[in-house]
């Protein structure tokens, strides 16, 4: 009986007919391109995807460039660093003296880092019960205006805002809420005496989270409004069938289509909770004094550029990073445990 005439199983016509490459009783592969476990090559995978991967390799380099390779830098919080030692860095840092974990010892006996990390995590708790709801409910007004043009105005009008510097709108709150300002002008016209929110550190922490909402609120808006748009009109027009109103069709439609950004977004926040605005509260520390404004970002810059203790910042600004890597894995748990992806896939 010649070979073609040979009787084959069903698996081995399926094979062929599926176009896959028949497996030897070995286990190996007759061709020779894939691995045992079907998948393909480290070289075909490249051949493959080759266009996308030059595409993403400029991303690579930035980020290898200006976010890995100065994670070394960190060796500074160990030494007392001494950047004129050499006018090269790497020399410097090879030629500083090494003082282990005494600049951490200083940092923790230090009570205007704890002031710091008191002033950060109360910003924190307020942008994150002011500033971020506000996002969602403008960008739900906004989604249910009926009109295109006006929903367009109204969000270009909101985004605005978020073009402008710090600089620029603090001078704008200045002219409103300062001593000069709109509002004490208008107390001052009635017989009240005139108020300076902007220099007033009881008042500061509020003025800094109002500053937020109106500067970024837009943003978020726009990443709310994308989200909404994916929603189908036939979920909304199977819940008005079934007799659900405005206010139903928003608690059952709309924030479960907008549940998974809303986790993504506060996932990142609660990472980013350490850092609430340097140039921010930089520009306004000389108005309420470094009592009431001093933030971890700020208590590095004063100590490392200002005072020129490299060592002393740089293990302040380890332990910033520390904590927020444990703020964002804790955060993406939480994400997980709700059933949401957050930042990355179990």
């Amino acid at each position: 009986m010649s070979h073609s005439t040979v009787p084959r199983s069903r698996a081995e016509a399926d094979d062929d007919r599926a176009g896959r490459t028949p497996v030897a009783s070995d286990g190996t592969t007759g061709g020779g391109k894939r691995e045992k476990t079907g998948k393909l090559s480290l070289r075909l995978r490249f051949r493959r995807d080759r266009t996308l991967i030059l595409m993403t390799l400029p991303a690579v380099l930035l980020l290898l460039v200006f976010n890995y390779l100065p994670i070394l830098g960190n060796i500074v919080a160990f030494q007392d660093y001494d950047p004129y030692v050499s006018d090269n860095g790497i020399v410097s840092m090879l030629h500083s003296a090494w003082v282990g974990v005494e600049n951490f010892q200083q940092i923790f006996a230090d009570s205007a880092f704890w002031n710091a990390v008191q002033n950060t995590l109360v910003l924190f708790f307020l942008q994150l019960v002011l500033f971020f709801p506000i996002p969602i409910a403008l960008a739900l007004l906004i989604n249910s205006v009926v009109r295109p043009r006006v929903r367009a105005i109204a969000q270009a009008v909101l985004y605005l805002p978020h073009f402008f510097s710090w600089v620029l709108v603090i001078s704008v709150f200045q002219q409103i809420f300062g001593g000069a300002g709109l509002l004490s002008q208008l107390l001052r016209q009635h017989g009240y005496a005139g108020i300076n929110i902007m220099s007033d550190p009881s008042t500061f922490k509020f003025l800094v989270t109002a500053e937020g909402v109106w500067k970024d609120a837009g943003w978020g808006i726009i990443v709310f409004l994308a989200a909404l748009a994916s929603v189908s009109p036939d979920l909304y027009e199977a819940a008005a069938m079934d007799g659900a109103g405005r206010w139903r069709r928003m608690w059952h439609v709309t924030l479960p289509a907008l549940r998974p950004v809303i986790a993504l977004l506060l996932v990142l926040r609660v990472g980013d909770a350490l850092t609430v605005g340097f140039e921010q509260i930089l520009l306004q520390r000389d108005a309420v004094g470094p009592g009431a404004s001093d933030v971890l970002d700020t208590f590095v810059w004063w100590n490392g550029v200002r005072n020129q203790d490299f060592g002393y910042a740089a293990a302040a600004g380890l332990v910033k990073g520390v904590v927020s890597i444990g703020l964002v894995l804790a955060a993406n748990k939480v994400a997980h445990l709700m059933g949401e992806q957050g930042v990355y896939k179990k």
